[in-house]
């Protein structure tokens, strides 16, 4: 394991340059406003271009007027002086949704059936099964 995080293997790389994304990003939301920096991510480097996520287009045409200064600021990083430019993406983030929960209703009289269904039943499991939908029930209060 410690052979693959040395520095020497491809994982021990890919840490490497996960770490100096993280700490572009964290570099570039410092000096951004708050309200814009919560909508910026560092999504990787290639080519000498720094990729940027954003999650609604007008959070990327604000992030278009600031480039140069994001550029100079990025520069001050150790090793990211060689970054060029930037490559300004919109992903949208959904939520994810919860599914609606459908509640049913059994009657009273249609628990009553199923009672006398198990109460007529030889086999337990099957029986314990009717009870159970059984007990669901509207029940008069």
């Amino acid at each position: 394991m410690s052979r693959l995080l040395d520095g020497r293997g491809e994982l021990g790389e890919l840490m490497r340059r996960a770490r100096l994304i993280d700490r572009a990003q964290a570099h570039l939301r410092e000096q951004l406003p708050a309200e814009l920096a919560e909508h910026l991510f560092v999504g990787g480097y290639r080519r000498g271009r720094l990729t940027v996520i954003t999650d609604r287009a007008a959070w990327l045409t604000r992030l278009r007027y600031e480039q140069a200064r994001l550029l100079s600021l990025l520069h001050e990083l150790p090793g990211f002086e060689a970054v060029t430019g930037f490559d300004f993406k919109v992903r949208p983030v959904r939520p994810p949704k919860a599914p609606v929960r459908q509640t049913r209703r059994l009657p009273a009289r249609a628990a009553d059936e199923l009672s006398s269904c198990a109460d007529d039943v030889d086999d337990p499991r099957l029986k314990r099964a009717l009870e159970r939908l059984a007990s669901h029930a509207e029940r008069e209060t």
